[in-house]
């Protein structure tokens, strides 16, 4: 799975179902042969964006690049590829390689058949490796109660989950970690997988299971892999091409050569606009989600309790509504309406997202599972109950009923607020060419300079961090990177809705303008290391300190959890141990942790450390070796 994220210098909220309209014209516009650029009443009133978008690739040809999103129709991704070619892209920021797959399967047709086999009584054993499509399988398919037509079931997975459940046999997978395998990149280059570590509890991959299967019990995953390739790269040589495979971690001479591809001449014809229908209710939207994706994760913690990008929520999904269709309804973020579509329904809070676009609801997958450990089990509501294989990613057609009920969310942005204290400050190139100081002259009125307090010299290191907020997009990554180096725990849907999250590290989210379009800023807020700072001050114990590096230190031993600090801190970058959240005693959580931080118990405060065990390592070793610390040589965890 490849990931791609960009921020954009301007957007459009648009309704899924006029993407395909959208790009038909914008790909007239460029010039792809049979599709006339004129202008259309559908479009409405982003008849501008077209016609600007289109003249910033005729002016870049051959140096840009249009892409669009895995859940977009074949339609919008044959226009984005008309729209490369005539550009002349081709060849330059698009290289075209065949298929990984030898021969693709439509997936989806491919379960619609297995599951018309088990109704039929056809399938006398079904062997499933690590999906889970009880769950989530498209609810027309109703793979529950035609799974249950097969005489003997067995379901190799990582977790028992809904499929488990209906199973005669669940077997332990070996996670990607504890098991051989191998992979192709998008180019087609081989990589093999290799294991870190032994299997924790004695689980099985999807190879030995299958050769298990095929008469070949016992057989070990790595003799699997090392055999196929084997056969397929039969040389005196193959142990050094092994060896050498397996350290560079890609497999030599394995990538598809590019090939050249040309428009067919009968491409306007073979997509032809379709025929406009009357839109029927609202629109539905369906995402996965941006922390446990499709339900997969559910059953890590840290995923759950990290905040979404755009609405800081947390532990649930929400069915998500612009503010003027909210309005319009009578409907306020965390009232629980019933979303009905196709003779299905599901029960959903709200919440109310400035830029979504008007009369669409966004449901994101992953939630609402049954059987998902201790953690995942009865977190969010299910989308996949009114999700089917005709309408896949969206369809119109919803109906959204008000229940009158309340459903909480754990949102962790509700209590940062920053009191009028700018901490936001953007402007534009045009702005720092006229004055370069704009950013400091618009949030202080004041010298900086002026204190009570007598400055810090620092005679050897002073360390600092800068971060590039024109790059952020607040995926939050740097946030769990910093809960996983150092030992954080989570706490819980209950004790975030207080407040009391213990990220050292959060995104804060920003909107200005109009909330139908707003702009967006994303600002990362960590300890800031204040000259000055203002918790050293109020501690009756000094366990914050300053360092003669420049770091805000904090002596964890001193402090007395009085939360001074945090009271004093205009950043609120500090973080209180209300309850005992780690696990102290189940084994294998012990190697989950940083043995360079202590884990520490209640009533303590945290905060980010810039990862003094990180900066520490460095020093030492530079000290070992008579020399300075290099540039570079510090990557913290965030």
């Amino acid at each position: 799975m490849i990931t791609i994220r960009f921020v954009a210098d301007h957007r459009l909220p648009l309704p899924a179902a006029e993407i395909e309209t959208f790009a038909r014209h914008l790909a007239g516009r460029i010039g792809v042969p049979g599709l006339a650029a004129a202008s259309s009443p559908t479009l409405g009133g982003v008849e501008k964006w077209i016609n600007a978008i289109a003249g910033d690739l005729l002016k870049h040809r051959g140096a840009c690049l249009v892409i669009v999103g895995e859940q977009q129709s074949p339609s919008v991704h044959a226009f984005a590829h008309a729209i490369n070619h005539a550009l002349g892209n081709a060849g330059s920021t698009v290289l075209y390689t065949d298929s990984v797959e030898a021969n693709p399967v439509n997936q989806t047709e491919s379960l619609r058949q297995l599951a018309a086999d088990m109704a039929a009584g056809s399938v006398e054993m079904l062997v499933i490796l690590g999906g889970n499509p009880v769950y989530d399988a498209p609810a027309d398919f109703d793979f529950a109660t035609r799974m249950g037509w097969v005489p003997l079931r067995i379901h190799l997975s990582l977790y028992e989950d809904e499929t488990s459940n209906l199973c005669h046999r669940h077997l332990p997978e070996a996670h990607p970690l504890e098991s051989w395998s191998d992979a192709r990149a998008f180019d087609g280059t081989v990589s093999i997988q290799q294991p870190l570590i032994a299997p924790l509890y004695g689980g099985k991959s999807g190879h030995e299971l299958l050769a298990a299967l095929s008469g070949q019990p016992g057989r070990a995953g790595y003799d699997i892999v090392r055999g196929y390739w084997k056969s397929q790269k039969p040389s005196p040589n193959l142990e050094s091409f092994w060896r050498r495979s397996v350290h560079d971690g890609v497999m030599e001479g394995t990538a598809f050569p590019p090939r050249n591809v040309s428009l067919r001449p009968d491409f306007a014809a073979q997509n032809a606009a379709p025929v406009i229908r009357a839109k029927q209710g609202l629109e539905v939207v369906f995402r996965t989600d941006s922390t446990i994706y499709d339900g997969r994760f559910a059953n890590n913690g840290w995923l759950q309790e990290l905040p979404k990008s755009l609405t800081r929520l947390t532990w649930d999904n929400a069915a998500m509504l612009s503010p003027a269709t909210a309005q319009r309804m009578g409907l306020a973020s965390e009232d629980l309406v019933e979303l009905r579509l196709d003779r299905r329904s599901v029960r959903a809070p709200v919440w109310v997202l400035p830029g979504q676009a008007d009369d669409t609801v966004t449901v994101h997958l992953g939630y609402g599972r049954t059987r998902s450990g201790r953690v995942g089990t009865g977190a969010g509501f299910s989308a996949y109950a009114i999700r089917t294989s005709s309408a896949p990613w969206f369809c119109d057609g919803l109906e959204l009923v008000k229940t009158g009920d309340r459903y909480r969310l754990a949102c962790t942005q509700t209590h940062h607020s920053m009191e009028g204290r700018n901490l936001v400050r953007t402007g534009t190139l045009d702005d720092y060419r006229r004055e370069p100081d704009f950013i400091r002259k618009m949030g202080e009125s004041s010298s900086p300079s002026l204190s009570l307090y007598p400055g810090f010299q620092y005679t050897g290191y002073a360390w600092g961090m800068a971060i590039d907020l024109n790059a952020c997009i607040g995926c939050n990554s740097c946030v769990v990177a910093c809960q996983a180096e150092n030992n954080i725990p989570i706490v819980g849907k209950e004790q975030v809705s207080r407040g009391r999250e213990m990220h050292w590290l959060r995104i804060d989210r920003y909107y200005r303008g109009d909330l139908d379009n707003p702009e967006t800023f994303h600002q990362p807020v960590l300890c800031m290391r204040c000259e000055n700072a203002p918790c050293e001050v109020v501690c009756p114990v000094a366990a914050p300190a300053h360092s003669h590096q420049g770091l805000n230190d904090m002596v964890y031993n001193r402090c007395a959890g009085t939360r001074y600090c945090s009271n004093n801190c205009p950043y609120k970058v500090r973080r209180f141990n209300f309850l005992q959240f780690n696990d102290e005693t189940t084994p294998v959580l012990k190697l989950m942790r940083n043995p360079d931080v202590t884990v520490r118990s209640r009533g303590v405060m945290e905060k980010c450390t810039y990862c003094v065990q990180r900066i520490n390592e460095a020093c030492i070793t530079a000290e070992k070796e008579s020399r300075k610390v290099r540039d570079g040589e510090i990557v913290t965890a965030c």
